[in-house]
């Protein structure tokens, strides 16, 4: 049985991964920013909360209440990382690394990346004993779907490789034209966002026609590419399960260019060989919130999002 705690799911919601929930959810985002930042100025430099998206790395995420937990996690990283590991192996049958570990209210948030294909992030939970201050290696645990989802996600990249190169391709002829840019590949980790890359994630907003793919990788993720095609089906892929959010910054100085923002649109509009899915578009200045990670402000973020997705059949 997975070591998935539905009550702490409840009790902890929002506060145990911040901003890493909001960029799984665009409304979200939306919601955080109204709530935590209404600054309407344009020197973003100026705000400690901000940095450019190109030095971003990942330094300077928060959580909730964390900041004792953050230190005693990262005092105990060894043992933290032997735990999560062995998490992983024993309830997924994947090998993964570990990037950051954040301190939470609770614990830790550990955010990982698996080894090999099929290649995803997410993270673990690992509780820290509030009153005497130990590590709690027996109680790893992850919020319900999110590694099952990142699993599913993973295995529709593998299987659609050509199309997400083709996607990726695309939106690098976009940044050359425009002048854009994406995240610092230092920085993907901290989002946790499934399979992903600098440009865009991938979210799976049903996983029950995915039943079998998740079975199977359950019984043994060393599978072959054809053998996850096979599973896969291609033509009955419902574009309603599957969520593909791009999210491109500007260039420092620069306000987000309508023009810019409509040639992305209509790039996915029209593209053939790209990934089947609900296709969000976001783009932002050049400043991302680095104690959320999300590049989303209300005053400085283009989006095309729901309720009006870029269907793509």
């Amino acid at each position: 049985m997975k070591r998935t705690v539905l009550i702490l799911l409840v009790i902890i919601g929002m506060t145990l991964l911040g901003g890493c929930l909001s960029m799984n959810d665009e409304n979200s985002d939306r919601k955080n920013d109204n709530e935590t930042n209404q600054t309407n100025s344009p020197s973003y430099e100026n705000n400690d909360r901000y940095v450019s998206v190109q030095e971003y790395t990942g330094e300077g995420y928060t959580l909730a209440n964390g900041k004792e937990n953050d230190r005693i996690a990262n005092d105990n990283r060894e043992v933290i990382e032997e735990a999560v590991k062995d998490f992983f192996q024993e309830e997924y049958k994947t090998e993964v690394s570990v990037h950051q570990i954040v301190g939470n209210k609770d614990g830790a948030t550990v955010f990982v990346e698996s080894v090999g294909e099929p290649h995803f992030y997410t993270y673990a939970v690992i509780p820290i004993n509030q009153a005497t201050k130990e590590i709690e290696t027996s109680g790893v645990w992850s919020q319900e779907r999110q590694i099952e989802d990142a699993i599913i996600a993973s295995i529709y990249g593998l299987v659609f490789e050509e199309q997400f190169q083709n996607l990726t391709q695309k939106i690098e002829k976009l940044s050359e034209n425009y002048n854009l840019t994406g995240l610092n590949k230092k920085a993907i980790p901290v989002g946790a966002n499934r399979f992903s890359n600098q440009y865009y994630f991938v979210s799976i907003f049903d996983e029950k026609p995915y039943k079998k793919l998740l079975e199977s990788y359950l019984d043994n993720p060393n599978r072959s590419k054809e053998y996850w095609r096979n599973i896969l089906d291609g033509n009955n892929i419902n574009i309603d399960s599957i969520s593909i959010a791009i999210n491109l910054y500007m260039e420092k100085g620069e306000k987000p260019s309508n023009e810019a923002f409509q040639a992305v649109i209509k790039t996915i509009e029209h593209s053939k060989e790209i990934p089947k899915g609900l296709y969000s578009v976001f783009l932002h200045n050049n400043y991302i919130n680095k104690k959320r990670a999300t590049g989303y402000k209300i005053n400085n973020s283009l989006e095309r999002s729901n309720p009006n997705y870029i269907e793509k059949k």
